[in-house]
């Protein structure tokens, strides 16, 4: 296994243009790949290059890349022609999380792909051992759980199923670090992978204490905000408990856990607004009220956010400490001798 990859030899294909298939081809593009980006669905196709040239046009304003998106755009084609996905040696898949859907793609990308080209899933939901039973070759199918916006965020998860080859998964973290990210490889498949499962468990009991009045949704928000959010994108909750003293947490979990909610159905609060069609800030209907002019300015600051909070993260990357050990080392060593 190389210890490095380099992008420019790697044609990457992205199935799929929504929001995350076009900010995942985005980050690809910015890393030096070659992009073949597939629009399953036509209307996509009227979004698809807008969204990436926005996307490239501020990551160049922030310092992100330094040429403009013309430079990059010679490097992608978008089409709705799955044959043009011939020469690639890996494949991202970022539908709609149904595998009925997910099955029909699977087949029109591996009846064109070599036998060797990696073939993964952005699903966030399905576990990467149900949808490898759905391809041909299941040894080189693996999830890529990425965070929106994708050119931005550190985060990238690389999960096997039960059936992938974990040499090519290692092979995968390895070319994501081209993409930015600090990668975690999950080698045994679980439902929701690592954040989703932490974080659906903290949706679920927000949604519970707004349910049964102990608190606003705009008091849950400010608490998470101020205090999670405060400390989440230096350090992880094991390291947190770490820091601040992990008896006190062994103390609370014992009187703490047992009420903690462990309802199983979906809660009536997101049920409720779903059933109405709410979409959150992309249609102005969701738990909070929106005007369209308010949700577009939440939309646009929160881009401006990302941007903003990878400029301060990247100053403390995870082996920040580890640095600061070697440059401590370094000035101790004595200086080489003659002799």
């Amino acid at each position: 296994m190389k210890d490095t990859i380099d992008a420019k030899d790697v044609m990457a294909g992205v199935v799929g243009l929504g929001l995350m298939g076009c900010s995942i081809t985005t980050c690809l593009l910015m890393a030096g790949h070659t992009v073949i980006a597939v629009a399953p669905v036509a209307a996509d196709l009227l979004h698809a290059a807008k969204r990436i040239t926005d996307h490239l046009t501020r990551s160049k304003e922030e310092g992100l890349i330094d040429q403009n998106p013309e430079f990059y755009f010679s490097r992608l084609t978008i089409t709705e022609d799955y044959s043009l996905l011939q020469p690639c040696g890996l494949v991202i898949e970022c539908t709609l999380e149904s595998i009925d859907i997910k099955k029909v793609v699977y087949g029109k990308i591996e009846a064109v792909i070599s036998a060797d080209a990696i073939l993964t899933s952005n699903t966030s939901a399905i576990p990467i051992s149900i949808l490898q039973l759905e391809t041909t070759y299941p040894e080189r199918f693996f999830g890529l759980h990425w965070a929106e916006p994708s050119h931005t965020t550190r985060f990238l998860e690389i999960i096997c199923g039960d059936k992938s080859d974990v040499a090519r998964g290692e092979y995968l973290y390895t070319l994501s670090h081209n993409w930015g990210k600090e990668p975690t490889l999950v080698r045994k498949d679980i439902r929701g992978f690592i954040t989703n499962r932490i974080m659906y468990a903290m949706y679920r009991e927000a949604i519970s204490m707004v349910e049964n009045g102990y608190a606003t949704v705009e008091d849950v928000d400010r608490a998470c905000r101020n205090n999670a959010g405060y400390w989440m994108t230096l350090v992880g909750v094991f390291r947190w408990m770490d820091l601040t003293g992990v008896p006190a947490y062994h103390t609370v979990m014992k009187d703490l856990f047992p009420t903690l909610t462990n309802n199983t159905e979906v809660p009536a609060l997101i049920d409720d607004i779903v059933k109405a069609g709410g979409k959150g800030v992309a249609n102005a209907h969701g738990f909070y009220k929106y005007t369209p002019e308010e949700a577009k300015l939440w939309e646009e600051t929160f881009t401006e956010f990302s941007y903003e909070i990878r400029r301060l993260a990247l100053k403390y990357p995870a082996d920040i400490v580890q640095q600061k050990l070697q440059a401590m080392a370094d000035k101790k060593e004595p200086p080489a001798t003659n002799g």
